[in-house]
Formats: structure tokens, sequence, C-alpha cells
């Protein structure tokens, strides 16, 4: 067993307030984005309001499923057992959830170009990739794990 440390507990209080916070915001941002687009410019810009919002609360909603898994994640490392099944399934599902959002931004700049949405992109296809990676690690793992508890 692996001595728990206050950085575990940091990292689960953490995504605890990202995940809740996220909620909020996906909940009002569509209440908010009409002041903040004419505060911030965003009407002149060419890319709608609606389109806008439809492309934060999209990727928002992705990012809150994300920080879902990490949680599930985290309880099971806290818990002492990371290696187990259904780690393998939230890694996979987050590789899922990084996609969508690299795709939700890729088809952003490719109607209006911005360094930040081909940044996010290329930030959340790697993302999507490492997370691929980690589950087939976690797979190993699993097995290796499931093998040495059949042996006597």
């Amino acid at each position: 067993m692996v001595k728990l440390s206050l950085v575990h507990y940091v990292t689960k209080w953490l995504v605890d307030i990202m995940f809740y916070g996220g909620i909020v915001v996906c909940a009002l941002l569509p209440f908010f984005m009409p002041l903040f687009s004419f505060t911030f410019g965003y009407i002149s810009s060419g890319f709608g309001v609606n389109a806008l919002t439809l492309t934060l609360v999209s990727s928002g909603l992705c990012a809150v499923y994300i920080l879902h898994q990490l949680r599930i994640l985290l309880r099971s490392v806290i818990g002492g057992d990371p290696f187990v099944q259904a780690n393998i399934s939230c890694f996979r599902k987050c590789g899922v959830a990084s996609f969508l959002i690299a795709l939700v931004y890729a088809i952003r700049f490719a109607q209006i170009f911005t360094a930040a949405s081909a940044i996010i992109f290329v930030t959340f296809a790697m993302l999507g990739l490492f997370s691929l990676t980690l589950k087939d690690v976690f797979k190993q793992a699993v097995f290796y794990k499931e093998e040495n508890d059949w042996t006597v």
C-alpha cells in the first residue's frame, strides 16, 4: 500500500472545485454570453454569439465529464487500489471526451481561425492520445495484478 501524501488530497479537492465550478459555469454561460460578447466585441468578429456559446458550452460539458472521470480515478487512488478495470474505462472516456473537445475547436478554427482555437485543438488532441496510452498502461497493470493475485 502506497502512503498517501497531502498532494493526493489537495488534487482531489481541486478537481472537486473545478468539477462543481464547471457545472455552474456551463449552466450560466448561455445567460451571460450576450453581455460578454458585447463587452469584449465578439459580435464584430464575424463569429456569432450563438456559435461561440455553443462552442464554449459543448467543450465545457466535455471538460466537466473529464473532471468527473478524474474524480472516479482519484477515489480509487486514495482508496489504495488504482489498478482496476473501472480506471481503464475512465481513461478511455477521458480520451474520447478530449477528442470531442479537439473536434469542436477544429470546427471552430475552420470557421474563424484564432491562435487560441489552434492551441486548444492541439492540447486536447494530445490529451486524448495521452489518455488512451494511459488506458493501455493501466490495462497491462491490471492484467499483471490479476495474474499475480491468482498465483499462490
